[in-house]
């Protein structure tokens, strides 16, 4: 996608030596980016969300293992890569994914072809993430012109999005924000509500930058503001993405999408999930199964933000000596999921749904 009419991923290789990646955390008020030269360094970008987003972070993962390589072929090596790198983030399934893939594909080639091996099946998986993403926004997009088709002459299709699923949570076009790009570039008449998405803004931050990238017409609202827009009926659609869909079909996302999802069912707004198939986690059975990532307090007690001057600061905005809970993660129950959106077309949130689009997913445990 588009930044000051320039494409970008949101990694891309440099030789086969290190992978370079824009800092997240320094948008929307700097654009800088970051070569990772080691595994470890690609561990602590995922850790301190410079990279973020379910498939981003399975990609950077698969470079961190492929970077490993590079300086190590032994089994052990290997290993120690995996697990380092799976610690970083447990609610997003993807990286679990991503690091199983490339380890069960090293582990019985010899050591002398491991290195490029690796690299060439990280390549793979970022090629693949941007394939299926592109999917992804082809499927939503049907669902956005029924939608549309129904709107009065002149009306602008009104969407309603969580957090950030767009290009910046994955290699390219992104899983919940691609059908809406698809459908802004086919001159469908369109409007989006972000939710800001408080503790860590990303919404404001990263999907409000996008979509100005990208032309889209946008308003960021308070998170609290969506239910009201929806008993105004000024929404028409949710579509937001996932970090882990478990077998029956509930949703784990950024803290904040079951209220969506909630309020979504009580005004009868059609809420969709985007997601890609390597999202789905077969052996979990449901949603209370899936482990929450309680993040830093300070993301709650502290916020960051540009100053008249320029410059950039963080502040406190807490009562001094107040404790905060952080979760990352909630769990949206499949019963208020309208349908999911994934490469392989539209289907119901539960597991035969699931089952008619991916019949032969393994269910075996990594």
């Amino acid at each position: 996608m588009n930044i000051n009419g320039k494409h970008y991923r949101t990694i891309w290789p440099h030789g086969e030596t290190s992978v370079e990646v824009i800092n997240q955390n320094r948008l929307p008020h700097e654009f800088r980016t970051l070569q990772l030269k080691t595994a470890a360094e690609c561990a602590h970008a995922i850790k301190t969300m410079v990279v973020r987003g379910a498939p981003l972070i399975g990609a950077t993962a698969a470079y961190g293992i492929a970077l490993a390589m590079r300086e190590d072929t032994s089994d052990e090596s290997l290993d120690h890569a995996h697990d380092m790198l799976l610690q970083t983030r447990p609610t997003a399934v993807n990286l679990r994914w991503a690091l199983d893939r490339m380890r069960d594909r090293l582990r019985n080639h010899p050591r002398e072809e491991r290195a490029a091996l690796a690299w060439k099946e990280a390549a793979a998986i970022a090629e693949e993430d941007v394939a299926v993403c592109r999917s992804i926004g082809e499927h939503g997009l049907k669902i956005l012109r029924e939608a549309a088709a129904k709107k009065k002459s002149g009306e602008p299709l009104n969407i309603l999005t969580h957090c950030n699923a767009g290009w910046l949570a994955c290699v390219d076009w992104g899983t919940a924000l691609a059908p809406i790009y698809m459908a802004h570039d086919e001159g469908i008449r369109l409007h989006v509500w972000v939710d800001e998405t408080r503790p860590r803004n990303q919404g404001a931050s990263l999907t409000a930058f996008e979509l100005g990238g990208h032309g889209v017409p946008h308003t960021i609202i308070a998170d609290n503001a969506g239910g009201h827009y929806m008993q105004a009926g000024r929404v028409d659609v949710c579509i937001v993405g996932t970090d882990r869909v478990t077998a029956n079909g509930d949703v784990a996302n950024k803290i904040g999408t079951y209220l969506k999802a909630l309020a979504a069912k009580d005004n009868n707004v059609p809420f969709y999930v985007a997601l890609p198939s390597s999202t789905i986690d077969w052996t979990l059975k449901s949603g209370g199964d899936i482990p929450i990532e309680e993040r830093s307090p300070d993301e709650l007690l502290k916020m960051t933000g540009r100053l008249p001057t320029g410059g950039i600061a963080t502040v406190e905005i807490a009562a001094p000596g107040s404790e905060a809970a952080n979760p990352g993660f909630d769990v949206t129950p499949a019963r208020l999921v309208t349908g999911f959106i994934t490469e392989r077309g539209t289907c119901a949130a539960s597991e035969k749904g699931l089952r008619s689009l991916f019949p032969h997913a393994s269910t075996s445990s990594a």
